[in-house]
C-alpha cells in the first residue's frame, strides 16, 4: 500500500479508559472527512467489541479499514499484568479478522518520574515480550510513547533510551508528532533517525510550548514530517487526531477541517 490517512479515536473521546458505544457515529464522521481507515482504543468499540465480524460489515458499507487498536500497557514490573495479558490476547484475536491491522501500544503515564531507569527498562522488557508474543500470532505490535510531565519518555534521552532499546524484529516505534514536540524534539528529525523502526505513525498539531492546536496552526512541519516518511519508503498508515477543546465538543466539524488540511496540504506529497 502507498500511505493512507486515517483518524484515531480520541479526538472523539481522550481518555483510553472511557468506555462508549458510539463507533457508528465516529466510523460516519471519518467517512465524511475523505479518511479511509481508523485507529480506534479498545474501550471505543462499544456494540463490536464482542462482533469483528459485525465490525467488518460496517466498515465495508463505508470503504474504511480498521488500521490498528490502541490497548495502552503499564508493564509493571517488566511484564504484563494478568488483566493486560488477557485483554492483549482478546485483541491479537480480534485483530486476525483484519488482516494488516496492527496493535498500537500507549506506554501509560505514572503518577511521576520517580524511578525512572528502573521503570523504563521494565517498559522495554515488557514491550519486548509482548511484541514476541504478538508477532507469533501474526499481529504487529508498535509502541506510541507519550510526552507528559510525569511520563517516562518525555525527552531525547529517553526516546534514544526506548526506541535503542526496543526489538525491532517484534515491536515498532508509533511516532507521535504532538508529544515529540513536548519534549522540546524535532519531528521531521526523529522520523528520519528511527524511521527503520516506524510501524505506525500520529499527527495531531501543538506549539514548542506545549499547547495543543488545530492541524496547521502549531509549530510542526507536517509537510516535512511526510515528505522524510515518503522518502524513507514508509507506506503505511498516518492517523490524524485533535486534542483542542473544540475536538471534544464538535467533532464531526474537526475532523472535517482535519480532512480539508490533509486534502490540500499533504496528499500531494504522497501522490494523490
Amino acid at each position: 500500500m502507498t500511505i493512507k490517512f486515517g483518524c484515531q479515536g480520541s479526538t472523539w473521546v481522550l481518555d483510553y479508559d472511557v468506555e462508549a458505544d458510539m463507533l457508528d457515529k465516529i466510523m460516519d464522521d471519518i467517512d465524511k472527512g475523505g479518511f479511509k481507515g481508523l485507529d480506534m482504543q479498545v474501550s471505543l468499540l462499544g456494540r463490536y467489541r464482542d462482533s469483528p465480524e459485525r465490525l467488518k460489515e460496517e466498515l465495508d458499507k463505508r470503504g474504511l479499514e480498521l488500521a490498528s487498536l490502541t490497548l495502552p500497557f503499564s508493564f509493571e514490573g517488566g511484564k504484563e499484568s494478568p488483566k493486560e495479558r488477557e485483554d492483549a490476547d482478546y485483541y491479537m484475536n480480534f485483530l486476525k479478522k483484519f488482516p494488516g491491522a496492527k496493535m498500537n501500544v500507549p506506554s501509560r503515564v505514572g503518577q511521576n518520574r520517580d524511578n525512572l531507569l528502573r521503570r523504563q527498562k521494565e517498559i522495554i522488557k515488557g514491550a519486548n515480550e509482548l511484541g514476541k508474543r504478538a508477532h507469533e500470532n501474526g499481529i504487529i505490535t508498535s509502541l506510541h510513547p507519550i510526552s507528559y510531565k510525569t511520563s517516562y519518555w518525555r525527552f531525547r534521552e529517553d526516546y534514544e533510551l526506548l526506541l535503542d532499546g526496543l526489538d525491532p524484529k517484534y515491536m515498532g516505534y508509533t511516532p507521535d508528532v504532538g508529544h515529540i514536540i513536548f519534549g522540546g524534539m524535532d519531528p521531521v528529525e526523529i522520523i528520519k533517525e528511527y524511521l527503520p523502526l516506524i510501524k505506525h505513525v500520529h499527527f495531531k498539531d501543538a506549539t514548542k510550548n506545549c499547547e495543543w492546536m488545530k492541524m496547521g496552526e502549531g509549530d510542526i512541519d507536517f509537510r516535512g514530517c511526510v515528505q522524510a516518511l515518503v522518502d524513507g519508503g514508509y507506506d503505511d498508515w498516518i492517523m490524524v487526531e485533535e486534542e483542542t477543546p473544540e475536538a471534544q465538543s464538535n467533532t464531526t466539524h474537526v475532523i472535517s477541517e482535519i480532512g480539508g488540511y490533509v486534502k490540500k496540504n499533504l496528499n500531494p506529497i504522497i501522490g494523490k
